[in-house]
């Protein structure tokens, strides 16, 4: 991150918004593991009884597959399984930086609409979605909950999100010039993947001389014939065992995704489609228009009450908020995190701005009480060469928080985050 420390402006306060809640994804362990689970989730999965009969492939013929693969229109039904050891995160959309400023709940500025909490409950619990895309511009997401629904709506320029229950939207869109041009607007989350081909994508860059990749089968999945690689670490230390994805064996799109922790048991994620049609959706799907009653929020109205600034004219706490962001300023941007080690083994290792102990942020009155007992119920105590921290564990990700503001996180062992932190005194 590059803090800016000009005078106070918009652009400033939005600039060092946008910063909190990257560097809250880092340095919280929750956090970090329910963005991987909401956006591991999109890729489809769940294969039925029985292997059918296929020529024989290899594995780099069957990624090669996957990356001609030209299908970007479908529709379907998903279910996503996750089961990552964290506590439901529903209802914790108040938690600040911990899972974005979401609001909508009389608490805060905001809307119930907003997608960053809404998408973290698809780290833990089963969840249906209505998926549908018709190329890059245009996509559907709909989580289906009971007899109401949550759906982010991508049209051309146009973005929404709308909340049934809450009887809540945002409306977006697509900035065309100047600075951010051809940067969408919230609500869309910008790593929000277009299609499940994406998704498999960013798992297969871990191929390297630390992976090893095969073809483990075939699969039935959602009706269509597939094959199944099967990647695994070849590194000690890494809490993921394997991932299995089932590509489509006509078109090689991912039809199932499975991944299982080094520890064993149940799947950590296993997310599928129950429904898959490869052919165009109906332009219809992608048609939105909010339900009468339904309020309705700008991104850009949003993005001003994420910064505490108000309407022209109208006031505010412009000048506070910029003097709380700039305690960001010693964090780089992630991309330039300091990172140790290589392959499944990395560990990222993160200074906390202005080095705060973890039991000075937990006695924090800023800090909401449901942040606190997720502090508490995940934390165990360690000590080592480096000195005393806590350990915050779940099935894929661990992170070790010194007592004097250091954090190291990884899909490692707790062993393997003590021996970084002592290697780094």
């Amino acid at each position: 991150m590059a803090p800016n420390d000009s005078a106070q402006t918009t652009e400033e306060a939005e600039d060092l918004t946008a910063g909190r809640r990257k560097a809250a994804r880092y340095l919280v362990p929750v956090a970090v593991a329910g963005a991987a689970a909401a956006t591991i989730g999109l890729v489809p999965a769940l294969a039925a009884a029985g292997d059918p009969d296929l020529p024989k492939i290899s594995a780099q013929e069957l990624i090669e597959k996957m990356a001609a693969s030209d299908a970007e229109q479908f529709s379907g039904t998903v279910k996503i399984r996750t089961d990552l050891g964290l506590p439901a995160l529903a209802g914790l959309s108040d938690l600040g930086g911990l899972a974005g400023t979401a609001g909508g709940n009389g608490s805060g500025p905001g809307s119930a609409a907003s997608p960053d909490a809404k998408l973290m409950e698809l780290a833990t619990g089963t969840h249906t979605l209505r998926v549908a895309a018709d190329g890059p511009d245009r996509q559907r997401l709909t989580i289906v909950e009971g007899a109401d629904e949550y759906s982010l709506i991508h049209d051309g320029e146009e973005f929404w999100a709308y909340d049934s229950a809450a009887k809540e939207a945002v409306h977006g869109t697509e900035k065309k010039s100047g600075a951010g041009a051809d940067e969408p607007a919230e609500p869309l989350p910008d790593d929000l993947p277009a299609t499940p081909k994406e998704l498999a994508d960013e798992v297969l860059k871990a191929a390297d001389e630390t992976t090893s990749v095969t073809v483990g089968g075939t699969a039935h999945v959602a009706g269509r014939d597939a094959y199944q690689l099967v990647i695994k670490p070849k590194q000690q230390g890494s809490t993921i065992g394997s991932v299995k994805i089932a590509v489509d064996a006509q078109n090689g799109v991912p039809l199932k995704f499975t991944l299982i922790p080094s520890s064993g048991g149940k799947a950590a994620i296993d997310a599928g489609f129950t429904k898959v049609d490869f052919s165009r959706p109906d332009g219809s799907v992608f048609d939105f228009t909010p339900p009468k009653g339904t309020k309705v929020t700008e991104a850009d109205e949003l993005e001003r009450q994420h910064a505490g600034i108000a309407e022209p004219g109208k006031g505010g706490k412009h000048a506070e908020e910029l003097e709380e962001l700039e305690e960001l300023e010693g964090l780089e941007d992630p991309e330039g995190l300091n990172v140790i080690g290589e392959g499944w083994t990395s560990i990222a290792r993160v200074e906390v701005p202005g080095g705060a102990p973890l039991s000075e942020m937990k006695d924090s009155e800023d800090l909401p009480a449901e942040a606190r007992g997720l502090l508490d119920s995940f934390g165990d105590k360690v000590e080592g060469k480096f000195g005393s921290g806590t350990f915050f564990s779940t099935r894929l990700v661990n992170a070790l928080m010194t007592d004097d503001g250091t954090v190291y996180v990884g899909a490692v062992t707790k062993d393997a985050l003590v021996k970084a932190a002592d290697e780094a005194k």
